[in-house]
């Protein structure tokens, strides 16, 4: 990016406008600030050009005189730094309210983004623990005081503890609507680890609608073992 002769000669005079404040507030450490009384205030700028120069409103060309005249006018110069503690002191608080509100902005963008996701849980593992479950088998159980399994939409994989008594071997598994009629379906090994008949299978029910179904196992026979099963 090509720096304009005009934006070189601003930065230029605010850079040497800096190093002359800095050398006149140096003095202060070296008692200057004491040392040059002048109750009468002779020869002195107004307040308001003390406050120009201090917060630099005012050409350097203009307040090149007044702070030479600063380091021999104790009064001049105490006014002087009391303004420049103020401009700093306002700029700081400036500072700390913009960090404020940008961290309340940025906590505020983040509740709304949170609200606004759908609340759906992610997990993409479930296992379902059916080894206390009944074996109900043929039509859809109405009396089941079983409470339902859950299984939300992500849902990508099922580990599924089958009921004690259960065997190893193939077993097809289906999510059954309360019809009867077959909405989801995988086939797979059940396997024996731990002295458990674990099965697993992949799902995709993502474009299911949430409600009540039931989960179907079956090794033999037409008929499902059916168990209450509530997508969420």
């Amino acid at each position: 990016m090509t720096i304009s002769i005009e934006s070189r000669r601003v930065l230029k005079h605010q850079e040497e406008f800096n190093a002359e404040e800095k050398r006149i507030l140096d003095l202060l450490s070296r008692g200057l600030s004491q040392d040059f009384p002048n109750p009468q205030r002779v020869g002195c700028p107004d307040s308001a050009m003390l406050k120009g120069i201090a917060l630099h409103k005012v050409p350097l060309a203009e307040a090149d005189p007044w702070l030479d005249h600063f380091s021999s006018c104790s009064p001049c110069f105490q006014e002087f730094t009391q303004f420049r503690k103020q401009a700093v002191d306002g700029r700081r608080r400036a500072q700390l309210w913009l960090a404020a509100a940008a961290v309340l902005l940025f906590a505020v963008a983040g509740w709304l983004w949170v609200r606004s996701r759908p609340s759906v849980q992610t997990s993409a593992t479930v296992v379902l623990d059916l080894r206390e479950r009944s074996l109900t088998r043929g039509e859809n159980p109405t009396d089941a005081k079983e409470v339902a399994l859950e299984i939300p939409r992500t849902a990508r994989h099922l580990v599924m503890d089958l009921p004690i008594g259960s065997k190893e071997g193939s077993y097809d598994l289906a999510l059954l609507n309360e019809a009867g009629d077959e909405v989801s379906r995988a086939k797979g090994t059940a396997t024996l680890e731990d002295h458990i008949v674990i099965r697993r299978a992949d799902i995709d029910i993502r474009n299911l609608s949430p409600g009540l179904y039931f989960l179907g196992l079956r090794q033999l026979g037409p008929e499902w073992s059916r168990y209450p099963t509530r997508v969420i």
